[in-house]
């Protein structure tokens, strides 16, 4: 079974997404992580804000579920759950 695809919208500068993207690779998933830079692509910002109702980085989907911020995504390692999304 394969990872699914990992999705963070982020800045160069946050340490929130600075922390999301070392805990997955941490969990073994960079190789399935795309970074989308709203920093760089400031029209990504829109999108980001459309699909996920929030405007603050990161937001990050693991495969087609949203994850959520930085916060949300060590809540659901705290939890015990976090493997099983990676591991589809």
């Amino acid at each position: 079974m394969s990872m699914p695809s990992i999705q963070m919208y982020c800045t160069a500068t946050c340490p929130y997404c600075v922390a999301a993207e070392a805990l997955l690779i941490k969990k073994g998933a960079g190789a399935a992580l795309e970074k989308i830079r709203v920093d760089l692509q400031p029209e990504r910002r829109a999108e980001m804000q459309q699909r996920s109702g929030r405007h603050t980085v990161p937001q990050i989907w693991i495969g087609e579920t949203h994850i959520g911020g930085c916060d949300d995504l060590h809540a659901l390692e705290s939890a015990g759950r976090l493997s099983a999304l990676l591991n589809g």
